[in-house]
């Protein structure tokens, strides 16, 4: 295990190679696999990540992308607030800390997760990266703000509650029309012209 964290914070996920590590380890490549399955499983193992993302994330891709977003953020909360939220949250905490392993998770999130939901996509690949990463964010400001900083405002609603909330914005991500630059009016432009002014503290428009 020593070898792979080595390999995975020097060379980064994509350049590890479990015929390296094994090498390093001093033991046969069949050895590692015998015991850790694929690269990802490995590289999961090093961060002490109980779960096996890529395949969970394979496997609610292969209805498509038409309810992914539900499918998803249902997944992942129902994983979060199971037995292995404590594992959880000490490997986000670990990949967080540590600038190696999150050049790592990166790359490995970029590969074996992002790179899944692009392919999906019969869309150039400019945009499928653009919907694809903002759904990473959205989920990962999730999981931060409820699980690693315990913010009220993320903490206090149930299960439930925040799937309702954020599935939808997912699947407009993912499939939806958003705004881009230049799809309205600028900050400043006067789109409201006509508008009342808005008083001033106190109820009076002081010069």
């Amino acid at each position: 295990m020593s070898a792979a964290r080595t390999a995975f914070a020097a060379k980064g996920f994509t350049g590890a190679s479990i015929r390296a590590i094994a090498a390093d380890a001093g033991v046969d490549g069949a050895l590692v696999h015998h015991y850790f399955g694929t690269k990802q499983d490995l590289f999961l193992a090093t961060v002490e990540l109980p779960v096996p993302i890529a395949e969970v994330f394979a496997g609610l891709l292969e209805l498509g992308l038409d309810g992914f977003g539900l499918r998803l953020v249902e997944t992942t909360l129902r994983i979060w607030e199971s037995d292995a939220q404590p594992a959880l949250v000490a490997g986000l905490r670990s990949i967080i800390a540590d600038p190696a392993m999150t050049r790592s998770m990166r790359e490995f999130a970029t590969a074996e997760l992002i790179g899944r939901v692009i392919d999906a996509y019969d869309l150039p690949r400019p945009e499928a990266e653009r919907r694809a990463g903002l759904v990473a964010a959205q989920l990962l400001g999730l999981f931060t703000a409820r699980y690693l900083l315990e913010l009220p405002a993320a903490v206090a609603p149930s299960r439930t509650e925040l799937v309702a909330a954020v599935a939808p914005v997912l699947q407009r991500y993912l499939d939806g029309d958003f705004g881009r630059p230049g799809d309205g009016p600028e900050l400043g432009d006067g789109a409201d012209h006509d508008s009342e002014p808005v008083p001033r503290a106190g109820g009076e428009d002081n010069p």
